[in-house]
């Protein structure tokens, strides 16, 4: 597939008129498709209809070009596919595609058309008996007539529609502004997504900007990001088309247009020598508190969160307490005083966790209790790790990973100590009842 089929070009015109007509022309050869299915079932040549057959993706099995080898067995009659392939604009072309799958019993579930200005990309979400492999399936495709085929395994989570899942997106977006850069995740598939702000931290320079419509190159894609700066996302091998380029504008626009906001609740709780402390989320509006914590905490505190220079501590709040950049959480006195912060960042496809604890207040369970409150988050947005970095000496971070009776990896590079946290479904969620706590909702 070569990149000048996906120019940009194609997505300002709208959907040539003689694309929709093909696709009108081609209905009743989906209906023949779908007929040939539905016939196969009732003589009993296909995996039952109530089997979704979904599968997520083996440990270690990464999406790739039609070539890789993607046809390890799974439990079950069926898996599912997410495939992708770019035919001729011309009658016909489609019809040959659902004749092919259904020779092999594939169902198509659903299907997606990106117009290019030369071609379509075609893409099926697809049911396939589990004895098929990939590579079959898409040199059927390519007999047919489709080029640059791409096929990954799909889970059930693929079975939303699109209409419903953009909308979903656009609701996490719309409540919390710390939702984009995964919202984009979801909404492009496996791509990785980097934040730059208008202004590197620490640094005074400014970032280079992209032009206010953005930039689509290839398998890039460069935003504006409301503050200024700049969202990238990148995925390997597989190209954007120009209508991926337009939901990505459309979600980042409509996040621009809302400004920056944050879920306001947050939950009060009993420490186990009776002070009461506030866990709430946080953000640019607590830069004045924060500073007035890194006055009151050690250097050896604030060495071991931030492993540079003293000086350039305060330097960096902004940009960490910005929720275009993660998810913050504030530890508060009964007081209003701000004794805790801890940060649940999106670095890239990876996600890390840092957390910072006033002196007076450590060993009395805060950093723990910080630490899980932002796991839980993670799991809830769907990574599948976390990752701290610190140094050994730091033995109440180490416990508190620990803590977390999660798969730890440990990692130790010149003086450096990264331990990686594997995420499960089993870990616990905010909200478990604790004794002596009080949850209040604003």
């Amino acid at each position: 597939m070569t990149s000048n089929m996906y120019d940009a070009r194609g997505a300002t015109n709208g959907r040539p008129a003689h694309q929709r007509r093909r696709k009108a022309a081609e209905l009743a050869s989906l209906f023949t498709a779908g007929f040939h299915t539905w016939w196969s079932r009732r003589h009993g040549h296909a995996p039952p209809a109530g089997d979704t057959g979904a599968r997520p993706l083996p440990e270690g099995q990464q999406a790739g070009p039609s070539g890789a080898e993607a046809s390890d067995a799974v439990d079950g009659a069926s898996v599912l596919w997410r495939m992708r392939t770019t035919v001729k604009d011309e009658p016909g072309s489609l019809a040959a595609l659902c004749t092919a799958l259904a020779g092999h019993r594939v169902d198509i579930l659903s299907l997606q058309t990106h117009p290019l200005a030369e071609g379509t990309v075609d893409e099926f979400l697809l049911r396939a008996p589990e004895e098929l492999p990939a590579a079959e399936i898409t040199r059927a495709v390519a007999q047919a007539g489709g080029a640059g085929t791409w096929i990954e395994r799909a889970d059930a989570h693929d079975l939303v529609d699109a209409p419903t899942r953009v909308l979903g997106l656009a609701t996490r977006t719309a409540l919390d502004a710390a939702e984009l850069p995964l919202a984009l995740r979801q909404l492009l598939g496996r791509c990785t997504i980097r934040s730059l702000p208008a202004t590197a931290p620490g640094s005074g320079r400014a970032q280079e900007g992209v032009p206010v419509e953005g930039v689509l190159e290839d398998t890039v894609m460069r935003l504006r990001a409301p503050e200024g700066g700049v969202i990238t996302v990148e995925r390997p091998y597989l190209p954007f088309t120009p209508t991926e380029f337009a939901r990505a504008r459309a979600l980042v626009e409509l996040d621009t247009r809302l400004g920056p906001r944050i879920p306001r609740s947050h939950d009060v709780l009993t420490l186990r020598e009776g002070s009461d402390i506030t866990v709430r989320r946080a953000d640019t509006d607590d830069l004045d508190a924060a500073k007035a914590m890194h006055a009151r905490c050690s250097a050896r505190t604030l060495g071991m969160r931030y492993h540079g220079p003293l000086g350039d501590a305060d330097r960096y709040l902004n940009h960490l307490l910005s929720p275009r950049f993660g998810r913050t959480l504030a530890v508060q006195t009964a007081s209003g005083k701000v004794v805790g912060l801890g940060h649940l960042l999106w670095d890239g496809d990876e996600t890390e966790v840092a957390l910072l604890v006033e002196d007076a207040w450590q060993r009395r369970g805060v950093g723990a209790e910080l630490l899980r409150r932002l796991v839980a988050m993670a799991v809830e947005a769907g990574c599948s790790s976390v990752y701290a970095v610190t140094t050994s000496s730091n033995t109440g971070m180490v416990a508190a990973m620990r803590g977390l009776e999660l798969p730890l990896d440990y990692q130790i590079e010149e003086g450096t100590l990264v331990i990686t946290a594997r995420l499960d479904a089993t870990v616990a969620s905010p909200g478990r009842e604790r004794r002596d706590e009080r949850a209040v909702r604003e």
